[in-house]
């Protein structure tokens, strides 16, 4: 017969794993909470990290990559507390799947851009913002083979946008064989400024980043050339108090001033 003090160890041991059956993972009490973050904010929420922890003394781990990839790994159970996605869809998506705490907020509206290495050529004008698409297609007939970088338009809203610019300027199909694919739109910069590249199209807030700018320039693509980019964020139904904290933070003046230093709109 169990003794009273080995019954207690056992029910208690019974409660734990009961927990975990239900969480899917344990709790790290202490650990900085994980935060989901589409790749164009890759520099603006770094900064605001920063700044936040500054504030309040708490860290955050950020994971920067595509935002569909994002939403799957969510919906199969990943440990983001705070998902922040380029396209409100998969937000929304989500919550209707039982996923997140509700629908979320627009914490920035994006704008795309063509980026080219500085020097690369003339850089197109706000009238002619494809022009170095153009020229990539010329440089084609002659032989030349000069890269077109986005981001992939399967699970990147940046690749969506890029795809639907180009078109709307009829350039979609006669542009194939000189698409270069990044797995988010971080990567397409990288490929923009590549050796190979003429350039590419994406997202402002990269563009602006000193780690770019200063060996790059880049035009504005006209807002009404592609589907609004509203980006919204959302608390998982892992969220803790430091996420909660943090999203709220980025909704006030002090995180909303961050994000327009980097070309974002916020409501």
């Amino acid at each position: 017969m169990l003794s009273l003090a080995t019954a207690n160890v056992a029910r208690g041991l019974l409660l734990v794993c009961l927990c975990l059956l239900l969480t899917g993972s344990p709790v790290k009490a202490g650990e900085p909470p994980i935060l989901a973050a589409a790749s164009d904010l890759q520099f603006a929420l770094t900064e605001a990290a920063e700044q936040f922890q500054q504030e309040t003394g708490h860290a955050l781990r950020l994971n920067f990559g595509s935002s569909g990839n994002f939403r799957r790994q969510i919906a199969q159970g990943a440990p983001f507390e705070l998902y922040l996605s380029a396209d409100e869809r998969y937000v929304q998506a989500l919550y209707k799947e039982g996923h997140t705490q509700d629908e979320g907020v627009i914490y920035a509206i994006g704008r795309l851009v063509w980026l080219q290495r500085a020097g690369r050529g003339d850089l197109p004008s706000a009238d002619a913002p494809l022009a170095g698409v153009e020229a990539a297609l010329e440089a084609q007939v002659s032989g030349t083979t000069e890269r077109i970088a986005l981001a992939n338009p399967e699970h990147a809203p940046y690749g969506v946008a890029a795809q639907q610019v180009l078109e709307h300027a009829g350039l979609w199909q006669q542009t194939e064989a000189l698409r270069v694919l990044g797995e988010n739109v971080s990567q397409a910069a990288q490929f923009a400024l590549s050796d190979d590249a003429r350039g590419g199209l994406v997202a402002y807030s990269l563009a602006l980043a000193p780690a770019l700018s200063e060996r790059s320039e880049y035009v504005l693509i006209p807002e009404a050339w592609h589907s609004p980019l509203r980006q919204r964020m959302v608390l998982t139904n892992q969220a803790g108090d430091v996420a909660t904290a943090f999203y709220q933070w980025l909704q006030e003046e002090e995180g909303q001033s961050i994000l327009r230093t980097y070309g974002f709109s916020v409501e």
